[in-house]
């Protein structure tokens, strides 16, 4: 199998920091390995308090897909809410992009927007009292107005995203997260997640559905696939809970590698 070159992008709170094994694994594999930090993410020096737009915060993806030679394609990526990330990067770069990887991620597509998978989340945890348990909100504009950042708790991570990862990584991770904004231009915020079945859905979509994933589960991971269109596969792993890459992180090197030869 040939040299291919992966794009990791992470999720909310999270940097680049969080994809250190399974990167060393497709390293170790022979191929590239780009881990991104958003804005305000990981070491990217930004604070969450001067973010005002979504553009703000995936610049740093943004650019880097702008600074490909025009004739390089990548493997993108993209864990949890990251996968919103790299379906407006889909958008911008179709033709950069040779397959677009979901792990247990939003996707966005012409039949599927970000507000469609909030609504039905939501819909689905009715009736699980203080879910966000001792997830944080940040009121950088004063208490008397709409939160601007949001950072999840200890226990929150504990038993929605750690459950079956190794303590030492759930150790690690309460160092090193940081509060996510919560974008006030809401107009914009939706206009730039519009995408099209020109560019977006031209890009083949691989899902890894995490089967012991406690915060996007099963159940819904399988409405995001059947919502949002059609997949050039769909691939499992059990046992893995949302944070697959500690709780399952050869498995997921196994299935990003194997993607090469196909693509």
């Amino acid at each position: 199998m040939g040299k291919s070159h992966f794009v990791l992008i992470h999720g909310i709170n999270y940097g680049a920091w969080c994809w250190y094994k399974v990167s060393t694994l497709l390293k170790s594999a022979g191929h590239d390995v780009t881990s991104l930090d958003m804005a305000a993410s990981g070491i990217n020096p930004i604070q969450v308090q001067d973010i005002s737009s979504i553009l703000d915060y995936t610049e740093p993806l943004m650019t880097f897909m702008e600074s490909l030679p025009s004739d390089e394609k990548v493997i993108l990526v993209g864990h949890s809410f990251g996968g919103i990330y790299i379906s407006m990067a889909m958008e911008r770069f179709p033709h950069k992009i040779s397959v677009a990887v979901f792990v247990t991620a939003f996707v966005l597509s012409e039949n599927l927007t970000h507000p469609d998978i909030i609504e039905e989340l939501n819909r689905r945890r009715e009736g699980e009292e203080n879910w966000s348990m001792d997830s944080k909100y940040f009121f950088f504009d004063g208490p008397d107005n709409p939160p601007t950042a949001l950072l999840f708790g200890p226990k929150f991570m504990e038993s929605k995203m750690y459950q079956l990862s190794p303590p030492e990584d759930l150790r690690l991770a309460l160092s090193l997260v940081r509060p996510f904004p919560l974008f006030k231009d809401k107009e914009l915020f939706l206009k730039e997640m519009k995408v099209s079945m020109e560019k977006n859905g031209s890009v083949p979509k691989i899902f890894i559905v995490c089967k012991g994933d406690n915060m996007i589960k099963e159940d819904s991971q399988r409405w995001i696939i059947e919502k949002s269109g059609t997949y050039v596969e769909v691939n499992e792993i059990n046992d893995a809970d949302h944070m697959v890459m500690f709780s399952k992180p050869k498995e997921l090197g196994s299935l990003l590698h194997q993607i090469t030869d196909k693509h």
